[in-house]
């Protein structure tokens, strides 16, 4: 698990270090960081709760082109062309971690096609869960962003080199304005956010999935006590 979790799921404190479960007022985005029994208590003294400065940014999918399915997937998945957000990372690939074919494109260089367990993209939120295993499995220089940081980490899992598929491009970050583009060369590839497998999106031959960081953000607040 990240820093922070999906809005549905359990989000962690920092400070305090167990689980919270959240409580969401819609529809601002706005997240609390404590659990619902001490928001039941506090909500007569609602002038206890301080709006952090830190926002949250969630990242974006938008999936276009290709044979694109008739409607969402299981789950509240998005139909082609129409965004959905993850708060922590996206995965791109096989549902089994088998063998993904695609072509990643990036803003700053050319195309390439790849043969890989998928890729991961993740906000600075979810950079201390899934995406921080991938960053110390390989040793990576690439830092990290911070939980509140507008940028993207991203990483390639396990790419093969052949001769129809590279490797030299295998992680990077992406600034705000900034997205990636993986272009499915196979049957069968997922996209799903936060590790909710049940909710997977399918990304068939010849879609494109464009991931970047989105315009709306997430407030979090946490618990003041009182003096």
């Amino acid at each position: 698990m990240g820093g922070w979790s999906s809005v549905a799921g359990p989000v962690r404190n920092s400070c305090a270090g167990r689980p919270r479960s959240p409580a969401v007022l819609a529809p601002v985005g706005i997240l609390l960081a404590l659990a619902v029994k001490e928001l039941a208590g506090g909500l007569p003294q609602i002038g206890t709760l301080a709006l952090t400065p830190d926002l949250l940014t969630p990242l974006l999918a938008r999936l276009n082109g290709g044979s694109a399915p008739a409607g969402p997937a299981a789950g509240a998945g998005p139909t082609a062309g129409r965004p959905f957000t993850a708060l922590n990372e996206i995965y791109i690939g096989q549902a089994t971690h088998q063998t993904a074919r695609y072509t990643l494109t990036l803003p700053d260089g050319p195309a390439e096609p790849q043969a890989s367990s998928g890729l991961i993209v993740s906000t600075g939120a979810g950079a201390t869960g899934w995406c921080r295993s991938a960053w110390l499995e390989r040793r990576s220089t690439l830092p990290l962003p911070a939980p509140a940081e507008p940028r993207l980490a991203w990483f390639v899992r396990e790419a093969w080199p052949s001769p129809a598929t590279g490797t030299s491009r295998t992680e990077g970050e992406l600034a705000a304005g900034h997205a990636l583009t993986v272009s499915a060369e196979s049957d069968q590839l997922v996209i799903f956010g936060d590790g909710i497998e049940a909710d997977a999106v399918p990304l068939t031959w010849g879609q494109r999935a464009h991931v970047a960081l989105a315009a709306r953000t997430l407030h979090l607040l946490h618990w003041a006590a009182l003096n």
